[in-house]
């Protein structure tokens, strides 16, 4: 029994303040660390640390992809330090792609609003139809990253032949696809 007792009194000291905060507004001015950013003080919490309407506008699809994406991340929506979720928003013109990327930080559930979208798990989005296309992604962390493929692939100094024999490309597309994205080797 008194080694229960210890373990409890153990985890009661050594538990976190920011469990027992009912929020922790990001403090943008500090360095971000591996759990998030600091917490603002409640003094210098406002109202609009709350609101974020960014998600509400389309985006401006006339870009290379023709598609825009509009994030609510914790730099834009200090409200949600600390919870673990985020959003974005995709426009996608009909033929537009979002490229083929991860999430390092989380996991991502799309929900698809309007128009047609084909994706991919090593994933990415496609308007497949005729019209704008329009959905939500909402992410299982506040900062949750973004690793395009193509740029991890080619925009590097790895050699040639190492990308050749894990992409199974052969030499001058990779050649081409680093020159396109300003890699070397």
């Amino acid at each position: 029994m008194l080694h229960i007792l210890a373990l409890f009194s153990f985890l009661l000291v050594s538990s976190s303040h920011a469990a027992v905060q009912d929020f922790c507004v990001a403090d943008l001015t500090a360095p971000q660390g591996p759990a998030g950013y600091s917490c603002k003080t409640p003094a210098e919490v406002t109202a609009d640390d709350f609101v974020y309407s960014g998600l509400s506008v389309p985006g401006n699809t006339s870009t290379l992809f023709n598609a825009a994406i509009n994030t609510a991340f914790v730099d834009k929506f200090p409200g949600l330090n600390g919870l673990g979720v985020s959003m974005a928003r995709a426009d996608i013109a009909p033929g537009g792609v979002i490229p083929m990327h991860t999430h390092p930080g989380a996991s991502e559930i799309i929900l698809i609003a309007k128009g047609s979208v084909t994706a991919g798990l090593l994933h990415f989005q496609v308007n497949t139809g005729r019209t704008q296309a329009h959905l939500w992604a909402s992410f299982g962390s506040p900062n949750p990253g973004l690793q395009i493929l193509s740029n991890a692939l080619f925009s590097n100094n790895l050699p040639s032949e190492l990308i050749e024999k894990t992409t199974f490309l052969d030499d001058d597309e990779v050649k081409r696809l680093k020159a396109l994205l300003g890699g070397s080797g």
